[in-house]
């Protein structure tokens, strides 16, 4: 090759470097616009200045008068608890938002913390975005529905919201972070702030000490200043809505406020828990007729419904020893302190509201539980007792133990602390069973009220539509105006699953349209079609201790219910009607098929370590010990 072509050579290849480069350069150019908007570049780009055209797209914004929007979820309630829905709790935030709002009667959760979560934030059912059980390593398993992290197809209200002109904010119990990325190294991308918050303060597990929480601001784990939690997001939800709305009056803002209450540890001031002492001297059977009828006179429960038998197990409240009435009516008095406590924190945000002028142009839904009161306490109630021992221990002997620290119940040193069985179920009037039971409506069946100065005019109205936490997030893009978006961040959105309930805010009287609705928890299962409902139970002693959870699993137990003439599930009609029940099974095939339900993992599974299980994996006692850590471990 001559000096004149190797010139040539290399004036081609400098060239094609340059084309390759102005190429490079044009496409990045193009995807970064496309990152930061969906429309086309629309000005004029030439060969100098004054041949182009600059264009700027216009900033996202809100629909004009859009509400600010506030959810509100509590955890472990129970449907009988707040006065607001007959229980002898005093709640007067959720009184006068109710009164000034709408009761739903027939709303449900998933049964358990983690699904219910998931689902709420997405729209989604829980197995359709991998949360059919926990983000933690030993309730995950490596399948499309179970691994426990929420997918980027699945975009959560934080994240349309925030696409659409919303600052967003979180504040107290996540819940579906994978423990394997809940350090402070992550990756992020399953933190609040991975998925649409711009600010979270709070913790990322399922359980943590109130005092001594396992705390995290937006991306760092922090620590404690020993003031209870639900002062401390209290306090930050206020920070971010004033700062925000003084640096942009007209945005509008949403805020996801989860305290940890009132899951356990039951940890509250004894101000709070010391206004009951005596209230539940009478015991949890005369509780549990009174809140009944309270919730009839309310018209939270249909005039027609009948209280169900004492669950198996719980002893009549007569039959008690007079230390263990002593005992059992202190730990009540905690846990109403602890719920009424919670009513003033979120009584304070609302008062906030108030005083900036925000209030009116604000909606709030209010979910009083994640699922049905906690079956966690055992039939003796918890103080500071570890979920496992290494040596059994005597009712005689738990009851003693529990005795000698009557006094620590509700404080700091409580730190597994929580009610027993009886309380639970108390807690659940009108329904039968517990948190856990995906099988009933004591596990499923949570009050919700909907808050909307400016959208509701039947004011204190009652509404009995079938409902379920999935449809949180499509009632919420109608009432405020946005649309779901079929692409977020680029990436193709699944369909939301949920049925708005916008339609039943103006009319008391309409049908219901969410008709169809399956449900699972390792193991019990149910599905409710129109009135009727199919459900399995699965025994599960974990923690309950009690006898009729020990059974083995019959997989042809399968109950049936008609909950529009029996509503509390008191009258079996599995053999007077084998078709109907045969119809009901096989949809629930069809929607654990369809979600992604599918390998049905139980109780037993989880037990015994049989998914998740690595060289490195801990025993399921170990393990627990992480899954309700407090700062202090940190």
């Amino acid at each position: 090759m001559t000096e004149t072509d190797k010139r040539n050579f290399m004036k081609e290849r400098i060239l094609q470097k340059a084309l390759t480069s102005t190429l490079i350069l044009a496409m990045s150019s193009k995807l970064t616009l496309q990152a930061q908007t969906p429309q086309p570049y629309q000005g004029v780009v030439g060969r100098t200045l004054t041949e182009s055209k600059e264009w700027w797209p216009d900033p996202v914004k809100a629909p004009t008068g859009a509400p600010n929007v506030v959810w509100i979820l509590l955890d472990d309630v129970g449907f009988g608890a707040a006065g607001t829905f007959g229980g002898l709790i005093q709640t007067p935030t959720f009184d006068s938002l109710a009164a000034n709002g709408l009761r739903y009667t027939n709303f449900h959760t998933c049964a358990i913390c983690a699904p219910t979560r998931a689902a709420l934030l997405t729209g989604r059912n829980s197995a359709s975005v991998h949360e059919s059980g926990f983000s933690h390593t030993i309730m995950s398993a490596g399948f499309p529905g179970w691994d426990g992290r929420v997918p980027s197809t699945a975009g959560t209200i934080a994240e349309i919201l925030r696409d659409n002109g919303y600052n967003t904010f979180a504040v107290g119990k996540y819940g579906v972070t994978p423990d394997e990325e809940a350090t402070d190294a992550g990756p992020f991308d399953h933190w609040p702030t991975g998925k649409g918050f711009d600010h979270f303060f709070g913790f990322l597990g399922s359980q943590t000490d109130q005092y001594k929480p396992d705390l995290v601001e937006d991306q760092a784990h922090v620590r404690p200043d020993g003031r209870h939690l639900s002062d401390q997001i209290t306090n930050k939800a206020i920070s971010y809505i004033d700062r925000q709305k003084k640096a942009a009056p007209d945005k509008p803002f949403f805020l996801y406020y989860a305290p940890g209450a009132t899951h356990a540890p039951h940890q509250v001031d004894r101000y709070w828990s010391d206004e009951y002492k005596g209230k539940f001297d009478k015991g949890w059977d005369a509780y549990r007729q009174e809140v009944f009828e309270r919730q009839k006179k309310l018209g939270v429960i249909p005039a027609n419904a009948k209280l169900p038998d004492r669950n198996p197990d719980i002893k009549a409240w007569d039959q008690l020893s007079p230390d263990e009435k002593k005992l059992y009516a202190r730990f009540m008095e905690v846990y109403a302190g602890y719920l009424t406590y919670t009513d003033f924190e979120v009584g304070r945000l609302v008062n906030h509201l108030k005083e900036i002028n925000q209030l009116d142009n604000t909606l709030i839904f209010v979910m009083i539980g994640d699922n049905g009161a906690s079956k966690e306490g055992t039939l003796n109630g918890t103080v500071d007792q570890s979920f496992f021992r290494k040596k059994p221990v005597t009712t005689e002997e738990n009851i003693s133990y529990n005795l000698n620290k009557i006094g620590e119940i509700g404080t700091a040193s409580a730190t597994n602390g929580n009610y027993p069985l009886g309380w639970a179920q108390a807690a659940n009037t009108p329904f039968r069973f517990w948190k856990q039971d995906a099988n009933s409506e004591g596990g499923t069946h949570n009050p919700l009220i909907v808050f909307y100065p400016k959208g509701i005019k039947d004011k204190g109205g009652i509404r009995p539509q079938y409902g379920h936490v999935i449809d949180i997030l499509p009632t919420t893009l109608d009432l405020v105006g946005i649309k779901a978006p079929e692409e977020i961040k680029q990436i193709k959105q699944q369909p939301i699953e949920g049925t708005s309930l916008a339609y039943s805010i103006d009319d008391a009287k309409a049908a219901s349209r969410h008709t169809l609705q399956y449900y699972y928890i390792f193991g019990s299962r149910s599905i409710y079609d129109n009135g009727w409902k199919a459900e399995l139970p699965y025994p599960n002693s974990l923690i309950t201790g009690n006898a009729a959870s020990t059974q083995p699993f019959d997989e042809n137990a399968w109950e049936l219910y008609n909950l529009n003439d029996d509503y509390t599930e008191r009258i079996d009609l599995a053999k007077q009607y084998p078709e109907k029940l045969a119809q009901l099974k096989s949809e629930f095939e069809e929607q654990a098929q369809e979600h992604h339900l599918y390998p049905y993992i139980t109780w037993d599974d989880v037990f015994n370590g049989r998914i998740h299980h690595t060289k490195d994996s801990k025993s399921f006692a170990d393990a627990v010990k992480d899954v309700i850590k407090g700062g202090q471990d940190q």
